[in-house]
């Protein structure tokens, strides 16, 4: 009786703790292939949010250089008959650009995909996959 006891564990070399070693393995591999996706996600946004960041404000300098010096010309060149409308035409160019402006961002920002939407698709799938084999 003690050899037939024996013989069924001896079929199965490891049992239970090369299972478990196994499955440690596996998630901690599976664990390891989502921190390296969510990390080239996160490399991405940066990216893509210094690039922005870096046009954006080459943009707003040049724009105020230039807003600057054509309100100076327009003042000076109006100044002597038209005061008041010397200065009222550039306040109402810059409110129609601010509100311009605004809007493109606004646009910008609700058409930018979901951040770490690749990483979280994978543990969406990881997650199906858990639940479908149980």
């Amino acid at each position: 009786m003690v050899s037939s006891a024996q013989g069924p564990s001896s079929s199965r070399p490891g049992g239970l703790f090369e299972s478990v070693k196994a499955l440690a393995a596996t998630l901690l591999a599976v664990a390891h292939t989502r921190l390296e996706l969510f990390s080239v996600d996160l490399e991405e946004e940066w990216v893509h949010v210094s690039s922005i960041l870096t046009w954006s404000l080459a943009a707003m300098f040049c724009a105020g250089i230039g807003v600057v010096f054509a309100t100076l010309f327009l003042v000076f060149a109006l100044w002597d008959t038209h005061p008041l409308l010397a200065l009222g035409i550039p306040a109402v160019l810059f409110l129609l650009v601010a509100a311009l402006a605004g809007r493109v961002v606004m646009v910008k920002v609700r058409a930018k995909p979901r951040p770490f939407a690749a990483s979280l698709e994978e543990l969406a799938k990881d997650r199906e996959h858990l639940t479908t084999r149980s």
